[in-house]
């Protein structure tokens, strides 16, 4: 009889075998976090890495942590500090970066270069005297 495979284990072994795959799924997990801010679904996705590259005992060995700081940080519920992500991810072998957003009415396009109308209280400029809106 053939003994049929978890998902689990497939992906554990596809992660395992190819780091840049590894790497897309870490920046595919980051993707949905930036999306709606699901730090679990990121966490599992950085868990299920490191799983496949060796193990907490392995990656928190070659970061310098204990196994037990770094399955803190995987199980919980707040995303990690910056500085804390950032070692996770190098022991990995990548790295966090910028880039620019695809929306083309993201703020770092607009000019705020230009000086804003002046008013004595800005909070006001949006109502007539009456209290409605304009």
């Amino acid at each position: 009889m053939r003994k049929y495979r978890t998902w689990h284990e497939i992906l554990m072994e596809r992660l395992a075998a190819d780091k840049k795959r590894a790497i897309g799924y870490l920046d595919v997990a980051l993707e949905e976090y930036q999306e709606d801010g699901d730090t679990p679904f990121f966490l599992l996705g950085l868990q299920n890495v490191i799983e496949a590259r060796g193990g907490v005992s392995e990656v928190a060995k070659k970061i310098g942590i204990a196994p037990q700081v770094l399955s803190d940080v995987l199980s919980s519920e707040k995303a990690p500090r910056l500085d804390t992500l950032n070692t996770i991810l190098r022991g990995l072998g990548c790295r966090l970066s910028i880039q620019p957003l695809k929306d083309t009415d993201s703020t770092a396009d607009k000019d705020y270069s230009v000086a804003p109308r002046e008013s004595a209280d800005p909070h006001l400029e949006a109502t007539t005297e009456s209290g409605d809106l304009r």
